[in-house]
């Protein structure tokens, strides 16, 4: 039986910040805006969708975590809550048109390079129906995001726990916390915003850690109506704020150096962190709490409330090795621990991207074929793997900064690859694709690169994977700073590149046999 497939000249992955960004700079640059987004969630927004958990909001100040070219006079306070972004992410793809190009509760499954009409065919799974569809597209972009799967739960007996088990990237608000005996694992960014919000709800709330972080004070604060009203209404506002913002936190791209300016930096903020820890926490907690690494070889914290909120006589904090969960509880080393629900923020499964694709490029090669070849995930500039022709990913490896707004990262990815597919655009050439020689280069780089910086001091970090022989291999974070990547950004080494010409298809295809 033939199979239609449906034909867009763009097709994306996702509909969160990569995805809505790339269809308002098509329309933007080059008056495109023939593409279809494949949501797998009931709705757009990425992670500021999925992310419901109390407390929940950005680290970095909304006036750089948005887009260059849709500034917000109307945020709320510096640091916006997951609603906040989602409602603006909500906003941008209504103004420009493109929530109607979006097909939701849509699972891409395999995407396949098709040599001989110079098109990605992607099998789509819908959700509702469990049956499986076709898409064809010129162009193939991934917005799936660096952190999209909760890592799992692998503490013997997990299964027998007799109460919920919800992990912060799958909140469920219809569990009731109030009286309830509560562990908590964990204590990362998401912990710290967790603890504070729901320690007043529960009866008991345990805090099980296995590792230390640098927490600063925080610096969010309410923006009030004089201050709404100058962004909205005085030209230029909007920019110099997000300039100020922009230059203050490049400036901090100095902690990550092994250099002399570098360990200044560092030894001066890690003197806040320590004073702030000290003079705030309980101190009981100082040992537990104060890190015995650099700032800066893991993501520091701005603090919403945490520290403080440890004094409270129903918390414990704990670093006890876990044995087993038990149906009423957690056994450790040193005793028991009750247990009514227990809450997991222990992060996502790092180091993978485009988890649950199967992307096969051309002779057959998947991507995770041509990652093994290379010893870990990487792409050119972020972006672009040789072999994967009119394929581009937006936060795609080594996207990730210690240090500023990952929207910059995205803008400069998506700019960077519209620049680079103009002569197909154009018309001078159906296909694009980076060469091997320009992948490897790039690849060595920011290997090279990150050795020398403070992410190999010592600590544990979710930056690094361990490779079969043993070494570290970093497809998280960027080595550059985001000064370095906007400029290679806007210039492409055309070299790098070749182009050809296939014949197109019709608009409307049918595939299976004749």
């Amino acid at each position: 039986m033939a199979e239609h497939a449906a034909y867009t000249r763009f097709a994306c992955i996702g509909a969160g910040f990569s995805g809505i960004g790339l269809g308002v700079q098509l329309k933007r640059w080059y008056n495109q805006d023939d593409i279809c987004f494949f949501e797998r969630h009931g709705e757009l927004g990425g992670t500021w969708w999925i992310s419901k958990y109390p407390g929940c909001a950005c680290d970095v100040p909304s006036a750089l975590y948005s887009y260059s070219f849709e500034p917000n006079p109307g945020w709320s306070r510096l640091l916006a809550d997951s609603s906040e972004l989602h409602q603006y992410l909500r906003n941008v793809a209504d103004k420009y048109g493109l929530i109607n190009k979006m097909t939701f509760r849509a699972d891409v499954k395999r995407c396949e390079w098709i040599e001989e009409r110079a098109r990605w065919r992607l099998t789509v799974l819908d959700l509702e129906s469990r049956t499986e569809f076709f898409h064809e597209c010129q162009f193939l972009f991934s917005g799936a995001g660096l952190l999209v799967n909760p890592r799992g739960f692998d503490v013997p007996g997990a299964e027998s726990f007799s109460g919920p088990i919800i992990h912060s990237a799958r909140w469920d608000n219809d569990v009731d916390l109030a009286g309830k005996r509560v562990v908590l694992f964990g204590n990362g960014c998401t912990a710290v915003q967790i603890v504070p919000n729901i320690l007043g709800k529960t009866k008991h709330l345990t805090q099980i850690i296995r590792s230390k972080h640098w927490i600063l004070p925080s610096f969010d604060r309410a923006i009030g109506p004089v201050a709404q009203w100058m962004l909205r209404y005085v030209p230029g506002a909007n920019f110099v704020l997000r300039l100020a913002v922009y230059l203050f936190t490049e400036s901090e791209a100095k902690a990550f150096s092994m250099t002399e300016s570098g360990r200044r930096f560092r030894e001066r903020w890690q003197k806040v962190s320590e004073t702030y820890i000290r003079e705030t926490a309980p101190a009981k907690y100082h040992d537990l709490l104060i890190p015995d690494f650099e700032i800066g070889c893991k993501r520091r914290i701005f603090d919403s409330g945490y520290v403080e909120s440890l004094h409270s006589e129903n918390l414990t904090l704990t670093d006890d090795k876990v044995v087993q969960i038990l149906p009423d509880g957690v056994r450790t080393e040193r005793g028991f621990i009750e247990a009514d629900v227990i809450v997991l923020a222990n992060g996502f499964e790092t180091n993978h991207f485009l988890s649950g694709v199967e992307l096969v490029g051309r002779g057959g090669k998947t991507a995770t074929e041509h990652w093994d070849e290379f010893g870990g995930p990487e792409a050119y500039n972020t972006t672009a793997l040789s072999g994967f022709p009119n394929f581009f990913m937006m936060y795609g490896p080594n996207s990730g900064t210690g240090h500023t707004s990952t929207i910059i990262n995205i803008e400069n990815a998506i700019n960077f690859a519209l620049r680079v597919i103009k002569p197909v655009i154009d018309g001078q050439a159906s296909i694009v694709n980076v060469k091997r020689g320009a992948e490897e280069w790039y690849s060595d780089r920011v290997q090279q690169k990150s050795r020398d910086t403070v992410w190999y001091s010592g600590c544990v970090s979710w930056y690094f994977k361990t490779t079969k022989n043993g070494q570290k291999w970093n497809s998280m974070i960027n080595p550059l700073s985001q000064v370095q990547f906007w400029f290679q950004s806007l210039f492409p080494t055309w070299a790098h590149w070749e182009y050809s010409v296939r014949h197109w298809a019709p608009k409307e295809l049918i595939l299976g046999d004749d």
